[in-house]
């Protein structure tokens, strides 16, 4: 008997003896039984059951996997700490910035309005510091912040400036980079020669810079100019030329037709000579009438101010009354020795005098006389003029001691 045999019969042997018959079906080599086909799809898996003492027993946690590798990356830690520090800063600006516009608006230290110059050439941390010292500011810093979030650090420009009482950082700083500077006025009266004009810009200290030449006269128009501190006396004293240009072009455009007069440059010394003889407004056209009444007559002007010009040379009065020697003193514009206009302007007249040569009363006055009050008296007749001279002297008696060695003038009865 072979080996596999004796097996067979041992194993059959073993069943027999435990008085069982098996009904299972043979299994074949692979686990599964030989009458069975493909293998049936198992029941789920039930848990087993637990015992009375392992049911009290506490279940195990699951142990939490460990932290990933990327998430232990230097690189990832690092812009962790980036992002934190750029949230810290942030809020930190914030909180900054809110502070700074609350202090750049609040009121400031100026207890009542005031005028401070800024020279040309400061920077943006001298600026701070002279208004901190002309007591405009209290806190210099958050002025320079202010104008660096503004972008206007290039936009401070130098010049005077009027700062209001308790006015506010921001308020400072849009007075200054929106140029709001003093406003200087400059007021020139009508009848100044060219050279007393120059004489009171000098004088005036707002202004700078020399004045090489006396301007020709009757060139400059006497007006209220406007001006900042520090402007140049030779661009006010074109202004005045060109104000002056505009203002005889207008009028001469608008003249009489018969006019004796062939150009504006004669209208001038002839507007000139109304301005010098009378400063009421009611007057300046019955004055013009006058002389245009002698040019149309070939008669001389006789106009004492004319005298008073040849002798000073346009500095002014003589400070006295015409001696009768200087009446007959022959010089280029004296109109009791010439014949017609002097050969230039004896001042600056102004727009009503220019006008009131250029359009005239309609009158046939020859003379005219003071009243002793101001005004004028006219008269057509030498005769009539003769009579009010002497009217004239009468009063002066009355109220002075007159001069024997002034003369009045023979065509106005003035005395200069």
């Amino acid at each position: 008997m072979t080996e596999l045999e004796s097996i067979e019969g041992d194993l059959s042997g073993a069943d027999s003896g435990s008085g069982r018959v098996s009904s299972e079906p043979p299994y074949d080599g692979e686990g599964r039984t030989a009458a069975s086909g493909p293998d049936p799809v198992p029941p789920p898996a039930s848990k087993p059951p637990r015992s009375p003492r392992a049911a009290l027993e506490p279940e195990r946690v699951p142990q939490l996997s460990r932290r990933s590798q990327r998430v232990r990356h230097p690189l990832v830690i690092a812009g962790n700490a980036i992002f934190t520090v750029l949230i810290v800063v942030s809020v930190a600006v914030g909180g900054a910035l809110y502070v700074g516009k609350q202090r750049f608006e609040a009121p400031g230290p100026l207890p009542q309005d005031k005028v401070v110059n800024i020279p040309r050439g400061l920077g943006i941390r001298d600026i701070a510091d002279l208004l901190q010292r002309e007591g405009v500011i209290d806190q210099p810093w958050v002025f320079i912040g202010g104008v660096l979030v503004l972008k206007a650090r290039g936009d401070l420009k130098h010049g005077e400036y009027q700062f209001t009482k308790s006015a506010s950082l921001a308020e400072v700083v849009n007075t200054i980079i929106e140029n709001k500077v003093v406003q200087h006025t400059l007021t020139i009266p009508e009848g100044l020669t060219s050279e007393q004009i120059v004489a009171k810009l000098l004088e005036n200290d707002a202004l700078s810079g020399q004045i090489k030449e006396i301007p020709r006269e009757g060139t400059l128009l006497p007006e209220t100019y406007k001006f900042t501190r520090g402007m140049l006396r030779a661009q006010i004293i074109l202004r005045m030329q060109q104000a002056h240009q505009r203002m005889l072009q207008e009028v001469w455009e608008h003249r009489m037709p018969d006019l004796p007069v062939k150009t504006p440059e004669q209208l001038v010394i002839l507007a000139s000579i109304v301005e010098k003889e009378t400063g009421r407004p009611d007057e300046r056209s019955r004055v013009a009438s006058v002389f245009v009444n002698r040019l149309k007559n070939k008669m001389r002007l006789q106009s004492d101010p004319t005298i008073i010009y040849g002798l000073t040379g346009g500095k002014g009065s003589l400070g006295r009354p015409i001696l009768k020697s200087e009446i007959e003193q022959p010089t280029p514009y004296n109109t009791y020795v010439i014949d017609g206009l002097p050969p230039g302007p004896i001042a600056n007249p102004g727009r009503a005098s220019l006008e009131a040569a250029a359009n005239p009363a309609r009158t046939k006055d020859l003379y005219f006389v003071a009243d002793g009050s101001g005004g004028h008296v006219f008269s057509e007749s030498y005769d009539q003029h003769q009579k009010n001279v002497a009217r004239l002297r009468a009063l002066e008696k009355n109220t002075t001691v007159p001069d024997p060695m002034a003369a009045p003038d023979k065509a106005t009865g003035d005395k200069q």
